[in-house]
């Protein structure tokens, strides 16, 4: 549960304890104050401990309410991002060719790709998906999964019609969908488009072949226009406002305009204690903004280590390898072990990187697709942007669709940007003269080593990074150890 202590937190709260050294609890026990800083007189406390024993409890529950709304946040953020470069819900979709301008939590370039923003509030909308490769998903505006279309999805790439419903929605279901139900009104649907062959303008053409309708039209419907947004700079992060009073306005706006879920209600209930409730003002006190500018601040570095000095066994992959799993939960797309739901892989994902979906996470050979995160070299050092570093991969990798390495700025979280304007080496484009070696030698540095331009991400001095090695569709020898990539070696 969200109540639960964290270590570090209690730590902090407890730094400033009081010298009174022994006191009667309610119960009749003596307890220690300097373990505590709380005391009470006669089983009552002291106005000084009624102050802090309030201020700290806040703090804990703002700090663990910061990380769990987090995705929340960070959705909202992809909606307004979307919204701020002209798409409008239902009625303006998107489609680019991804570069490093386009800012958003471990976006890639490995396919272009197209955004849909939908609606509900207008009734249930229906995707329709046409045979070939796409590889389609939809998330709330919570990030919480909603559907797998296309190659991922149940028409496993032969084309389907996917009907989005409304998280209260009474009314009658047709035949002849698949039924994907949402818990907000508010969703994103992504779709990449393979480039097959490398062939970009016809997977770009490709996008426009998904089509977006309401389940019942009415007179004034009209197909939706496609804006080609190629080139135009976006930011669809929190990374401005994540640690300051706006994060908290940002959420109160969220839950103020969906629908409850009902799968968060104990927590929403943790909201409304620190002042965020729906259909109320949002109003703290001069103690309160205190009170949650320090926890999106302590909460953030907090997410920040986990995401980047993971102390978890079962987040490596390989026991001689520094490779992470970006994905620390396999089963679904729901972060959800056998008794509980796992938020600390929860919080870990979502730092870092946007959706969640059962294809993207599943550790099987499929249609789906493995991610692995490297922010260390072999020594054990974390990737620097002021050195030169190469990475060996043995070839063939075992993908049937694709495989790439994206390299990422440590602090953004978002694809490095650089005056090269390329973060990612694609084996369907600049390593697919690669493929007959028997290892594909790729190389990140402020400078190029000489001939190998090609095979080359430029980073920045003074930053750190890290990459997600990616593979689509992913073969059995990606997950029993009979292949893997070399760590990342610096280059001197």
């Amino acid at each position: 549960m969200i109540r639960m202590l964290i270590p570090a937190v209690s730590a902090l709260l407890l730094a400033g304890c009081s010298n009174q050294t022994s006191v009667k609890t309610p119960d009749g026990t003596t307890t220690d104050s300097t373990a505590t800083g709380y005391e009470f007189n006669g089983g009552y406390p002291t106005k000084a401990t009624i102050q802090k024993a309030y201020d700290d409890a806040d703090l804990v529950r703002a700090i663990a309410a910061y990380k769990f709304f987090y995705p929340t946040v960070s959705g909202e953020a992809i909606l307004k991002g979307n919204l701020d470069i002209g798409i409008i819900p239902n009625k303006i979709v998107g489609k680019l060719d991804t570069k490093p301008q386009q800012i958003g939590y471990t976006l890639n370039s490995d396919t272009p790709y197209g955004p849909f923003l939908l609606d509900l509030s207008q009734g249930p909308m229906v995707v329709e998906v046409p045979p070939g490769p796409l590889i389609v998903v939809a998330m709330d505006v919570n990030q919480r999964w909603v559907a797998d279309m296309g190659i991922p999805g149940p028409d496993a790439g032969n084309g389907g019609k996917h009907l989005i419903l409304p998280p209260d929605y009474k009314g009658e279901v047709p035949a002849g969908y698949h039924v994907w139900k949402a818990s907000s009104n508010n969703l994103t649907v992504g779709i990449r488009a393979l480039p097959v062959a490398g062939d970009v303008d016809d997977a770009m053409n490709r996008l426009g072949t998904v089509k977006l309708r309401p389940l019942h039209p009415g007179a004034d419907w009209k197909e939706p226009q496609i804006l080609d947004l190629t080139g135009k700079p976006q930011n669809t992060t929190p990374a401005e406002y994540e640690t300051s009073l706006k994060y908290w306005e940002v959420l109160h706006g969220v839950i103020d305009r969906e629908p409850a879920y009902a799968g968060y209600r104990d927590y929403y209930g943790e909201l409304a204690v620190l002042g965020i409730v729906k259909g109320k003002p949002f109003a703290p006190d001069a103690r309160m903004k205190g009170i949650l500018e320090k926890a999106a601040k302590v909460a953030n570095a907090q997410m920040r280590v986990q995401s980047f000095a993971d102390r978890r066994p079962d987040a490596v992959v390989w026991k001689d390898r520094q490779w992470e799993w970006a994905g620390l939960r396999p089963e679904n797309g729901d972060f959800d072990a056998a008794s509980y739901v796992d938020l600390d892989a929860r919080e870990v994902w979502f730092y870092q990187a946007i959706g969640a979906s059962p294809a993207m996470f599943r550790r099987q050979a499929g249609g789906g697709s493995v991610y692995w995160l490297a922010t260390k070299d072999k020594q054990g050092e974390y990737l620097d942007g002021g050195k030169t570093y190469k990475l060996t991969v043995p070839q063939p990798v075992p993908a049937k669709l694709f495989w790439s390495v994206t390299v990422y700025d440590a602090e953004t979280r978002s694809q490095v940007l650089t005056d090269q304007n390329k973060a990612a080496l694609r084996s369907m484009f600049e390593l697919k003269d690669l493929a007959g070696n028997p290892n594909a030698e790729l190389y990140f540095g402020p400078t190029a080593p000489a001939g190998k331009e090609a095979q080359w991400i430029k980073t920045i001095p003074g930053k750190g990074w890290f990459v997600y090695f990616r593979v689509y569709g992913p073969e059995a020898k990606a997950f029993d150890g009979s292949w893997k990539p070399a760590d990342f070696e610096e280059v001197k």
